[in-house]
This record gives C-alpha cells, structure tokens and sequence, in this order.
C-alpha cells in the first residue's frame, strides 16, 4: 500500500531501538508502569500504541504489551553476527519486549524470548522496520 520496502528488525537494532542510547531497565524508564503494560495474564488485552511514555527516540510499546518478533533465528549469541545483521539458519525464533500476559520480569530492555517460529498467540505482534532505498 505504501510502495515501500519493510522487514523485522535484526535482534540487535531492536535492542539498538528499545534502548535509545540510555541504560534503562526497560525500554525508556526504569519505572516499566511508566513505559509498558505487563502482568495481566487473564485479565489482560493489547492495547492501542502510544498510551505510555515513549523511549528517547520517541518510539512507544517496546516494553511489554505485545511481545516482537525479530528477524533472528538463534537462540545463543555464540555466533550471532558483530555488524548488527540478523543470524539465520536455527529453527527458533526470538521474541522481545515482554506482552501484557506476562510478568515485569520479561519486559526488561535484555530479556529474550525463544519460540519454535510457530507461534501465533494474542501477546504476541511484531514491529517492522522500513528499508531505504
């Protein structure tokens, strides 16, 4: 619809994204109340974007609500490349940021959730990035 190219961003310019240059526990405060929605396992729902505290780079929902695939395909660092592109080849797939069905624990900004690449679960979404010409 846009006639633009977008891809899922490689593990680690997702992580590059949520932190923003600053260390925070989360992505864009040490307070996640502040920043995600978390811990509501069945009472819970995702919410529209942009209802808390956007991080540095003005990027909203990184920390939890729904939980983001990346582009990786690695469970382990040992092997993941050191020019910020996405590993390939391993049959798992990561998640990031933590969703509102889960704990604050897995909201934080360094947390990464593994899964065999079929799930298609409610906390689950993704967030793409924009190719440029």
């Amino acid at each position: 619809k846009t006639a633009k190219r977008y891809r899922l961003p490689s593990e680690a310019e997702w992580e590059y994204a949520c932190r923003a240059g600053v260390r925070q526990e989360y992505c864009g405060s040490d307070n996640l109340d502040s920043v995600g929605w978390y811990g509501t396992l069945f009472a819970g729902e995702t919410k529209s974007v942009a209802q808390k505290q956007a991080n540095a780079f003005g990027l909203y929902d990184m920390s939890g609500n729904a939980l983001e695939w990346v582009e990786d395909s690695a469970a382990y660092y040992k092997g993941t490349p050191t020019d910020g592109s996405a590993r390939q080849g391993d049959k798992l797939r990561l998640l990031r940021g933590g969703s509102w069905a889960q704990p604050a624990t897995h909201a934080r900004a360094a947390v990464r959730g593994i899964t065999d690449g079929t799930a298609r679960d409610f906390p689950n979404g993704f967030r793409l990035a924009r190719m440029l010409p």
